[in-house]
């Protein structure tokens, strides 16, 4: 049997507690956690007095100097995961980083450039890859169940539901409000369908109308609206080289059915699709088989206890295989050089090229 490998947790909040430090802990016989880091020394004690690490650090240099370590998660706020994925992949340690890989597209150039110089692992954190609905419409999708898929509509909205806590209505921290937050999610699971086309231009829009409005209620508890600095909806249309094209509406906040909507649409040439990557119906296919129209709803998707712990045991996997990234670096990139783009149309007015070449 291969070594255990040796892991390393850089930033320890709620997101590598919860998520990244759960999936190691699941696979004992295959990985260790033996170093956590976060700035806050109090944070850093509690997520290794949960997991039964080791060594804790304020500085992540300070942790990647333990030639140890084999592998490390990043899971900080967004501003802070360029250097430590830089530095970590320089010091031979592969990389799971949280999503969005990075603010933008330059700062993701950066790490998919050292990932490939060091020959290591970069993997963003997109769980809903590994969802039972994603596994199901993949495998569909790849028998050409679909025919192909030209046009797609993808949404991450929500009501009322802006996350006070941590920096997400900091732009300078998190580098934009839903777009780049679950807008992410929706537009990796599209475009994972999709076969990850080369996106050319995009053109779209963002609002800061209700998130800033201390009258407003706000369903994930009060925060402050003088600090609100985001955009709270997102709209965006991305052409692709094959001749594709995604629309993307993501909301913190919108006048729409409670709730949250979470959901591609795709049209393919011989069927369409309705998938979410949760829910007690998240996929809903809709084709036609002798002058029928059909509506099916699959009866056996695969059940998934934990996408987030199938993410982690992935990345575990393809190390200790010598496998090719999950969710490789360059699909991060994409996402950002797109919101780049996004980003700059709403400001320009203009429909933005998008450059996401690494």
């Amino acid at each position: 049997m291969a070594k255990k490998l040796k892991i390393g947790i850089i930033g320890s909040g709620g997101i590598a507690q919860g998520c990244h430090m759960r999936g190691y802990a699941s696979m004992p016989d295959l990985c260790e956690m033996v170093a956590v880091c976060d700035v806050n020394p109090d944070t850093a004690k509690q997520a290794a007095e949960k997991y039964d690490v080791g060594k804790t650090y304020t500085d992540f240099r300070e942790l990647l100097k333990d030639k140890s370590i084999d592998a490390v998660s990043v899971a900080t706020p967004n501003a802070y995961h360029v250097e430590p994925t830089v530095e970590a992949l320089k010091a031979g340690k592969h990389v799971l980083c949280e999503k969005p890989l990075g603010m933008n597209a330059a700062e993701c150039r950066r790490m998919c450039r050292a990932a490939k110089e060091a020959d290591k692992i970069l993997q963003v954190g997109l769980q809903n890859r590994f969802t039972g609905a994603a596994r199901f419409m993949k495998a569909y999708i790849d028998a050409g169940s679909m025919g192909d898929i030209y046009y797609a509509r993808a949404q991450a909205l929500r009501r009322r539901g802006v996350p006070g806590w941590g920096v997400f209505i900091d732009k300078e921290k998190q580098g934009g409000g839903p777009l780049i937050d679950i807008g992410v999610h929706i537009l990796d699971f599209t475009l994972y369908f999709m076969g990850y086309p080369k996106p050319v231009s995009a053109f779209g829009k963002t609002w800061n109308t209700l998130g800033k409005n201390p009258e407003l209620f706000n369903s994930w508890g009060d925060y402050d609206r003088s600090k609100f600095t985001v955009e709270d909806f997102a709209v965006g249309m991305i052409k692709f080289e094959n001749g594709a094209t995604v629309t993307l509406e993501s909301s913190f906040m919108a006048n729409q059915a409670s709730g949250e909507n979470f959901k591609t649409q795709l049209y393919g040439t011989k069927s369409g699709a309705i998938v979410t990557p949760w829910g007690d119906k998240p996929v809903e296919i809709f084709t036609e088989a002798n002058r029928q129209l059909l509506d099916v709803i699959p009866a056996n998707i695969p059940h998934v206890e934990s996408a987030h712990v199938d993410e982690v045991k992935a990345f575990v996997d393809a190390i200790l295989h010598h496998k090719p990234s999950p969710v490789p670096g360059e699909n991060g990139l994409i996402l950002n050089a797109i919101f780049d783009a996004i980003y700059k149309s709403s400001e320009t007015g203009h429909e933005e090229k998008v450059n996401a070449a690494v």
